[in-house]
């Protein structure tokens, strides 16, 4: 007989729905392509890179013809089920980015701030309400071997030109009320929160009032050459473009280097009820920082609009083939362990019921950020594989996917972190294997106080990802 404990008492009414996409003001999805059309540009995907692709283009010519096919309905993938932070970094963070492009991350960090504001200026042009909240960011250390690295990344963010600040156990607790902060980074600059879905409907609704057309429930199937231009068959029409734009993320991989590059990796989501006044006095957290820990597998946590607390991450996981399927949504012993370990570090909170559990399917790459690359004589571009921090960079992604199908030989173009391609994953079963053992080793090096061991030793070698 199973035991009746606390988070599973929590989690008996959770809806097996994503938080973000249950709300009233949710269109009909619009209808399927059914006939042939011909257009200058074909983009594949209707999350964000999707959505800022079509819109960019249209601001740059009015007259430039767009279409965009999404598989299921806008932000039906990660775009709508991830946890809003909006963070200016374009390589997953300075650190990653100080690590991987270092000669060239000082402009990088300057573009990525450009998108940012470039966000910032269309939710006011367009009269997006997304719910924007420029809180900050607080990555906190719960194991005293992460202090150093917090200490590193104040450094860092700070030598970059970043508001960021150290902050010492009394103060983190002060910040947000757990006995298990032992410190904390807060950059405060240049990050906030978001809610996710509010800001795709309304890139949509920017998107169609510039003369994008939008076909939902539109899967792409294939893509080939066709004359001079590109074909873009569906299950009930075709698509005939100049150029195309692949902007499929985690989902299958029209093209082979796409295949190759990125692996989904499934990432799992609780939400709370809306806490009464009492709950939300005992967490602190008056600024309302969106929250990550620091170890190698790591929680993010925020306050949604409506003061429920997300919380999300932790146990990755990688299902064999890299199939990405409705089946993988939901995993019962993910949510409880999430469950137990958010009443860890918030006993306070023991009682609350969860809401809603979700999962969705996040891009990894091995350098740990977007990709990008062309195919069919520079007539298809794609932007694929953020990692779960693609909120903000997105918008950077569909800029450099544009720059690539009209300018290629332009200064975004030509950029090492456009050019260069991470290490590609193996075929399965080695993908499954690999991808397995290194989530263990990670587990591990946790347990461990950090130390990395044999196998991520190698990774870092190597100059592969797979960690915070």
């Amino acid at each position: 007989m199973r035991t009746d404990t606390p988070a599973r008492r929590a989690l008996a009414d959770a809806e097996a729905a994503v938080f973000w996409l249950d709300r009233p003001d949710l269109p009909e999805p619009s209808p399927p392509l059914a006939a042939q059309v011909d257009v200058d540009l074909c983009v594949v995907g209707g999350g964000f890179t999707g959505l800022w692709a079509a819109i960019q283009a249209k601001e740059r010519d009015p007259d430039r013809d767009v279409v965009v096919l999404e598989g299921e309905r806008v932000a039906h993938g990660a775009s709508g089920r991830n946890g809003g932070f909006l963070d200016a970094s374009i390589t997953h963070g300075i650190l990653n980015g100080v690590a991987r492009f270092p000669d060239e991350i000082a402009r990088l960090v300057a573009l990525g701030r450009e998108s940012y504001q470039g966000i910032l200026d269309a939710l006011a042009a367009y009269r997006i309400d997304a719910a924007f909240e420029a809180t900050g960011e607080m990555v906190v250390a719960t194991d005293d071997y992460q202090l150093p690295a917090l200490a590193e990344s104040v450094a860092t963010r700070c030598f970059y030109g970043e508001d960021a600040v150290l902050l010492e156990v009394d103060e983190v607790r002060a910040e947000v009320h757990s006995a298990k902060l032992l410190g904390g980074a807060w950059q405060r600059s240049n990050v906030g929160l978001v809610d996710p879905v509010a800001l795709a409907l309304g890139l949509r609704h920017a998107a169609e009032s510039l003369g994008v057309h939008i076909y939902e429930r539109t899967p792409a199937t294939g893509v080939r050459s066709d004359g001079v231009g590109v074909r873009v068959d569906t299950p009930g029409g075709h698509v005939r473009a100049a150029r195309v734009l692949l902007a499929t993320n985690a989902f299958a991989g029209l093209v082979r280097p796409i295949r190759r590059a990125v692996a989904p990796v499934y990432d799992y989501v609780l939400v709370t009820e809306p806490l009464d006044a009492s709950r939300r006095s005992s967490l602190g957290w008056a600024n309302r920082q969106g929250v990550a820990d620091s170890g190698n597998q790591f929680h993010y946590f925020r306050l949604t609009p409506d003061n429920r607390v997300l919380w999300g991450g932790y146990d990755a996981i990688y299902y064999f083939g890299g199939g990405v399927a409705a089946r993988h949504d939901q995993r019962q012993r993910t949510f409880g362990l999430l469950a137990r370990q958010l009443f860890e570090l918030f006993p306070q909170l023991e009682g609350v019921r969860f809401t809603h559990r979700w999962g969705g399917p996040i891009a990894t790459t091995s350098r740990f950020c977007v990709t990008f690359g062309t195919g069919l004589g520079g007539r298809l571009a794609y932007a694929v594989g953020y990692t779960g921090l693609g909120v903000a960079a997105s918008r950077f992604g569909a800029r450099v996917g544009l720059a690539l199908l009209d300018d290629p030989s332009s200064e975004l173009a030509q950029l090492e972190f456009v050019k260069s391609r991470p290490i590609g994953f193996p075929p399965e079963p080695l993908r499954w294997l690999g991808i397995t053992l290194t989530r263990h080793a990670i587990a591990r090096s946790d347990r461990r106080g950090g130390r990395r061991g044999a196998w991520l030793s190698i990774l870092d070698r190597f100059g592969v990802g797979f960690d915070s």
